[in-house]
């Protein structure tokens, strides 16, 4: 086997990797978000306020985002990216398509009348505001893998020289 035939098969495994833990971030990103949030229905939890259309939307958008940052973790990259922006966006999505009658805090420091009035008409924001922070991560991370691979790192291989 020559060299350049076994980085190939280097790439095709890390990529195959990559793949593979991108749909499994992914995946578990719409369980962990949509289950408690009731946009996927289970007899566990409910919703007061129906599930809105947006909910979808954003619910399948975040899981896209996460999980293509999860494909990019797969792949060395010589200046790893704080993930404090994929937990604040993934929190973010999850109260922005949460009810707003069963988020306990806001009712708290709302109340049922404070949670319709000022909190409701709020989440669409906060769902742009946590899509903005995961493309951001993601644009990040994409260019790190591209700067290890141009700074002689084979980012889609095993971390060796190429």
């Amino acid at each position: 086997m020559t060299i350049s035939s076994s980085r190939s098969i280097r790439r095709w495994r890390s990529r195959r990797g990559a793949a593979a833990t991108g749909v499994a971030v992914a995946l578990a990103t719409t369980l962990i978000i949509g289950v408690p949030t009731a946009v996927i229905p289970t007899p566990w939890f409910g919703r007061t306020i129906p599930t809105r259309s947006w909910d979808y939307l954003v619910l399948g958008l975040t899981a896209l985002l996460t999980g293509a940052i999860g494909a990019t973790y797969a792949l060395p990259a010589a200046c790893p990216i704080n993930s404090s922006r994929v937990t604040l966006g993934g929190a973010l999505s999850y109260v922005a398509i949460g009810c707003p009658l069963c988020n306990k805090l806001v009712l708290l420091v709302l109340g049922t009348g404070g949670a319709l009035t000022y909190f409701q008409p709020f989440q669409p924001v906060l769902a742009v505001g946590s899509l903005v922070l995961l493309s951001a991560t993601l644009w990040l991370r994409v260019n790190a893998v591209r700067a290890a691979r141009t700074d002689g790192i084979d980012a889609v291989g095993a971390g060796y020289p190429s």
